[in-house]
């Protein structure tokens, strides 16, 4: 077990919080049909990925940095075993973030409440929040979530295949991009510095899919239930299907790991 060392840990966590953050993302469109204040929903709620997609630019480098302090033998399987470790908390991160739903959904629709009481201003919402008044309240909110809580009015044959599938390789791309970019710069050193460089495209390209074709969904359905057009209970159960493929793709991102990292490692031969 010699390649967990403190740097991999500290990744790991940072990692776990960004899977963390943007699986309560899913809780904010949830509080916004709960409260029918879609539009400060979506504000909040873009905060929040903007927050996960800066912290997962933040740890690049530090990732990056694992290559570097690599053994020069078995380089190949040091590495891959620190990475792995790194894809694992992703799914612990996911499922961070399934216990903390019910709490967040109670703690985001009182945010999106205040954030309209502070006409939009995000610096007075934190400044609130930070309050011991507000800390207690949070604690008061915990609670974990009842399997009840998670099956009810979840119909499997109303699960959306499609959405639920493309959402879980999304996912599982977006969770290897960077890694797999890294141990491509190992499988072709005469390209690294190519390889590496296209962690942003592959990242990019899944962040513009899920906009495409997972969130537009969601804020649908959540739009349906401020109309009146659908049920609370029905985006709630959506919105954990979602959740569930998210987990699943954390999952699948061990499997494509080393065929992603390969398929960078092959097309850097057609920009050089």
């Amino acid at each position: 077990m010699e390649f967990i060392n403190d740097k991999v840990l500290l990744i790991a966590l940072f990692i776990l919080i960004i899977h963390s953050i943007e699986t309560l993302a899913y809780a904010v469109r949830i509080s916004g049909a709960r409260m029918k204040l879609i539009a400060s929903a979506l504000s909040l709620f873009n905060l929040m990925v903007l927050v996960s997609r800066l912290s997962n630019m933040m740890q690049q480098p530090f990732t990056g940095s694992l290559i570097d302090t690599a053994p020069d033998t078995h380089t190949l399987e040091f590495v891959e075993s620190q990475f792995r470790v790194i894809i694992g908390a992703s799914t612990v991160g996911t499922i961070m973030g399934v216990i903390l739903l019910p709490t967040f959904i109670a703690l985001f629709s009182r945010a999106i409440v205040h954030l309209s009481e502070t006409k939009g201003s995000v610096p007075l919402l934190v400044k609130r929040g930070l309050t011991w008044a507000y800390m207690k309240r949070v604690i008061k909110h915990f609670h974990l979530p009842r399997w009840s809580y998670i099956v009810k009015d979840v119909r499997f044959k109303d699960i959306p295949v499609k959405l639920f599938i493309i959402n879980m390789v999304i996912t599982a791309i977006y969770t290897i991009g960077v890694l797999a970019a890294l141990y491509a710069s190992l499988l072709v050193p005469e390209r690294a510095s190519t390889a590496i460089m296209a962690s942003g495209l592959i990242n990019g390209m899944a962040t513009i899919l899920l906009v495409i074709f997972v969130d537009p969904k969601i804020s649908v359905l959540a739009d349906d239930v401020v109309n009146k057009k659908g049920s609370y209970a029905s985006l709630k159960a959506i919105s954990l299907m979602m959740i569930s493929s998210r987990l699943l793709g954390t999952l699948l991102a061990q499997v494509l790991f080393i065929p992603g990292a390969h398929y960078v490692a092959w097309f850097t031969k057609f920009i050089v």
